[in-house]
């Protein structure tokens, strides 16, 4: 365990990610949930966390496993068609993740989910928080509507707004 990283996630606190996601950036990444799920019947969830606290950072708990445990606690997992994904920024790490359930994970190869984390984090190392989650949710629902195309019976299965944690 680094202590760096047991630095910068005790010195993160919710002001820093108020002002890279402030109301107007989280509206902006739930209307292009919205917009990007009318086009398939797919489940998008986007969450920040500031940083890791307690146990999960003195465990030095990587960003990956993070996203997995928030991927099981808000049940992404429990869409019908397998195919909820869950866009995961941990800001203290500039740490972008995607967890994809078993339906669309295995039609998407692992290195485009990594490309498009790649992209995320650019567009957020230059500041462009808002850019960088519409553009990342964009992308994630091109995957979605190639592979799970909607209609208009599809139900709207999980949250479309952004969770700040």
């Amino acid at each position: 365990m680094g202590l760096k990283r047991i630095g910068r996630h005790l010195w993160a606190n919710r002001s820093r990610v108020q002002k890279a996601f402030p109301p107007r950036t989280l509206d902006a990444i739930e209307h292009a949930i919205r917009a990007s799920e009318a086009s398939h019947a797919g489940q998008i969830r986007f969450v920040v966390e500031g940083a890791l606290d307690g146990a999960p950072l003195f465990a030095d708990q990587p960003a990956r496993q993070r996203a997995l445990d928030v991927f099981s606690q808000l049940r992404i997992w429990d869409t019908e068609h397998n195919n909820g994904v869950l866009l995961y920024v941990l800001l203290a790490d500039r740490n972008v993740e995607i967890i994809a359930d078993r339906g669309i994970d295995a039609k998407v190869d692992a290195a485009e989910w990594e490309a498009i984390c790649q992209a995320i984090e650019a567009d957020f190392r230059g500041g462009r928080f808002e850019q960088g989650a519409v553009n990342g949710i964009q992308a994630i629902g091109r995957h979605l509507a190639a592979h799970f195309p909607g209609d208009a019976n599809d139900a709207n299965e999980l949250p479309d707004g952004p969770v700040v944690i």
